[in-house]
């Protein structure tokens, strides 16, 4: 497929947000959003954190439920990163999910599935169980409205600080503009 890195947020993220919305509103509660990546302790909690944070101003009937999962499950049980954790606390972020893998079940239980990198998109296609739960899959670089050269959050777990400090200010411009569209 020819994507448009440009263009943020993608036709693609904007319908599977929209279907979320509507599935939501159907049953009259909020939205269920999972972020995910590949072992839960990096990216995916701190943009559910980053989430939880932004969403504290919306009414408790419209404030979205929040999770978030990996692929890897080596991690399961633990803390975010203590590297993840420190960048997150310097922003006024306290990060406290415990690392989980993602589930079969995820996929009837959130309206919008969000993954972090190509891997992770495609990892989820895979484990998708039906058409319809592919269709809750976005990107969540599509929302970086302010970065429009990033085509994916990259896993800084390998990197120094610098690396967590670029992931936290993408994800703070992913969530805030996830926000506007939820």
């Amino acid at each position: 497929m020819n994507r448009n890195y440009n263009e943020k947020p993608s036709a693609e993220s904007i319908a599977a947000v929209k279907r979320a919305r509507n599935q939501a509103e159907a049953e009259n509660r909020p939205v269920r959003i999972l972020f995910v990546c590949l072992g839960n302790i990096c990216r995916s909690p701190a943009a559910e954190g980053i989430m939880r944070e932004i969403t504290k101003d919306m009414p408790d009937d419209k404030r979205p439920e929040l999770d978030s999962a990996g692929f890897y499950g080596g991690h399961a049980g633990d803390l975010p990163d203590r590297r993840m954790r420190h960048a997150a606390f310097g922003r006024g972020l306290h990060l406290d999910h415990r690392s989980r893998v993602i589930r079969t079940s995820d996929f009837e239980w959130f309206d919008l599935i969000i993954g972090m990198d190509d891997r992770n998109i495609d990892d989820l296609h895979d484990a998708a169980p039906s058409p319809e739960s592919e269709s809750r899959i976005a990107r969540m670089s599509d929302f970086a409205v302010h970065y429009p050269e990033a085509d994916s959050i990259p896993d800084p777990y390998w990197e120094g600080a610098a690396g967590f400090e670029i992931v936290l200010n993408l994800l703070e411009d992913a969530c805030s503009e996830l926000k506007k569209h939820i």
